[in-house]
């Protein structure tokens, strides 16, 4: 992602991004290409850039496939059974 800062006092420009803060707003160009204009904060760009790596997503795509789960209860036995042997030593 790249990030840019609008220096010149550009009206049309100000308008649209001042028009992104209460809404979406596709900019297309005159060759027919659009564009997303949208307001965000740091959580998004968090967001965004977490999403495009590559070794997280990948992590979260094989952990997704696993059919095994442990219920709520056996975690439970297996927090007590550890505090229980952090209490004997």
């Amino acid at each position: 992602m790249k990030t840019v800062t609008i220096t010149a006092d550009s009206n049309e420009l100000n308008a649209l991004l001042e028009e992104a803060v209460d809404e979406d707003v596709v900019v297309r160009a005159k060759d027919g290409k659009e564009f997303l204009l949208s307001a965000i904060d740091e959580f998004d760009v968090e967001a965004f850039a977490t999403s495009r790596n590559v070794r997280l997503m990948s992590l979260l795509n094989e952990r997704s496939k696993q059919t095994n789960t442990v219920s709520l209860g056996e975690v439970r036995r297996q927090l007590d059974d550890c505090r229980a042997s952090f209490q004997t030593e």
